[in-house]
């Protein structure tokens, strides 16, 4: 989405004021000029003596150093842009539902083992100077891994997680964020914190525990988006105690704690639309938007605009064969 750029220097842009007032003057003098031929009635012996000028090119040389003017007059003014610049460190903590509701079978083999799946592949592309931490999500949520670099321990404690009952999304969010506490100070001796990140990824309603609209709030104080996935298809069901109960995902719930946070939310019905959403998750949070004097553009756009204008003024004094 284009964005207008700010500027360092925005009292310069008053020099655009001429843009219209050149164009007043260049209606004017056409004007004139209409009014001036009006005087000759031969004009075939006109034409003898001076070749007829295409208009078209007239105008588009006017039209491109106009343009040249403003861009040259936006450059001057040293605009800033938006540029994505790649995270040096940071802190994800992934939560990952191990209710009862993972056990179904609608994504294959189960819900939970595809959701490992993916995750581990996310790990793999995890930038290696990421800190990553993971938290399970159940009735009763736990650090099952703290911030860490190390990308071993990170797939050991995803392949082992296993159901549980219950689903506490909100506990879950505030021991992610107690999680992102423990991250290690950065090399060199920086001690600021790493920014941080919440992946979560359930397919349940809230059962227990605080409510996630709470708990978005905390997230949103602490500078800490939420990423949440909505996973698995409406037709879910489970076998609880010879009973088949239905297992939906609850994507309204899951998005008003990302939009609440700041972050945002998707949904992902199989495995390999799951593997797309970390993709995505993981380009977002790896890269930062900063602030970017684009003088340097804009001056470029000018000079375009010059040479163009300059080509086409050229070819108003060229006699063609």
């Amino acid at each position: 989405m284009f964005s207008w750029p700010t500027f360092l220097n925005p009292e310069r842009l008053w020099i655009l004021l001429l843009v219209p007032l050149l164009i007043v003057g260049y209606l004017l003098i056409l004007r004139l000029r209409r009014r001036v031929g009006m005087r000759f009635t031969n004009t075939s012996l006109l034409a003898q003596v001076m070749p007829r000028q295409s208009q078209w090119r007239r105008h588009l040389a006017v039209a491109l150093s106009l343009l040249s003017l403003i861009a040259l007059s936006l450059a001057w003014a040293r605009p800033n842009g938006i540029e994505m610049v790649p995270r040096e460190r940071a802190t994800v903590v992934m939560v990952i539902d191990i209710s009862q509701s993972m056990a179904a079978t609608d994504v294959k083999p189960n819900r939970l083992e595809a959701a490992k799946q993916a995750a581990l592949e996310f790990v793999k592309n995890l930038p290696a100077k990421y800190n990553l931490s993971l938290v399970s999500l159940s009735g009763n949520p736990s650090v099952r891994l703290p911030p860490t670099t190390d990308r071993t321990q990170a797939r050991l404690a995803i392949q082992s997680l296993k159901v549980q009952d219950s689903t506490a999304v909100g506990e879950a969010v505030y021991v992610s964020l107690d999680a992102l506490k423990m991250a290690p100070a950065g090399a060199g001796g920086d001690s600021s914190p790493a920014p941080g990140a919440i992946v979560l990824l359930s397919d349940g309603q809230n059962t227990a525990g605080r409510s996630p609209v709470q708990s978005a709030f905390a997230a949103k104080q602490a500078g800490v988006p939420i990423y949440t996935i909505a996973y698995g298809t409406p037709n879910g069901y489970v076998d609880l105690d010879g009973k088949r109960e239905a297992v939906p995902p609850d994507p309204q719930m899951l998005s008003e704690l990302a939009t609440d946070s700041g972050g945002r939310t998707y949904s992902a019905e199989d495995l390999s639309q799951l593997s797309r959403v970390y993709d995505s998750i993981r380009s977002e949070v790896g890269q930062t938007p900063t602030k970017k004097e684009t003088t340097a553009i804009w001056a470029g756009y000018g000079l375009a605009f010059a040479v163009v204008a300059a080509l086409a003024a050229v070819s108003l004094g060229a006699r063609w064969p």
